[in-house]
């Protein structure tokens, strides 16, 4: 397994595959900023590999907290969705006590700012018993590989399927999940 270091070229970099908690901790060891996302802490080492300097990133604003009003099954979604803690209270009230923001329907949410909360009771309830899968991000390399391992190898193990991840991630290039990884698993401890 490779170290993150600032001796590493920013193509070197983007052959390995980094846990968040790595990045952040190089991140801190350089003077860096921390938050953020993974895909946000990548672009800003790639950066700082490429220059020695710490990535200009835009000042956002943060808009003033306004009180938030009674959330009812007719109100508006409204632009720029959070998924904040009075929504999850909503939300369980009116869906029970297993709701969850799941990447599909928190989409969903988002992409539909002019329906109601009653709509999106209904959408989420569709979206429950809709057998597709759901499309996972790039920066999710992790449940990637461990859907497609299953997809082909449902005789093993939870922990064979992690220890084949933790053989791949550690190899130079692409984090996908090939038949050939299940060598790992013949090998002697």
């Amino acid at each position: 397994m490779v170290k993150l270091t600032k001796e590493l070229n920013p193509e070197e970099f983007a052959q390995y595959y980094f846990l968040k908690e790595e990045l952040k901790d190089f991140c801190k060891s350089e003077g860096l900023k921390v938050s953020g996302s993974k895909q946000d802490l990548e672009n800003r080492i790639v950066h700082y590999l490429k220059t020695g300097e710490e990535l200009e990133e835009p000042v956002v604003k943060k808009s003033s907290i306004k009180a938030t009003s009674e959330i009812t099954l007719d109100s508006k979604l409204g632009e720029n969705f959070k998924c904040s803690e009075d929504k999850r209270l909503f939300f369980e009230k009116e869906i029970g006590s297993g709701f969850k923001f799941k990447v599909k329907f928190q989409k969903w949410l988002k992409s539909n700012p002019d329906k109601t909360y009653r709509d999106a009771v209904a959408a989420y309830h569709e979206i429950q018993n809709s057998n597709e899968k759901t499309e996972i991000g790039k920066q999710f390399q992790y449940n990637q590989y461990i859907r497609d391992f299953f997809q082909n190898n449902d005789d093993k193990s939870l922990d064979d399927a992690i220890k084949c991840w933790k053989y791949k991630k550690s190899l130079k290039g692409h984090n996908k999940y090939e038949k050939s990884d299940l060598e790992i698993l013949n090998e002697k401890s």
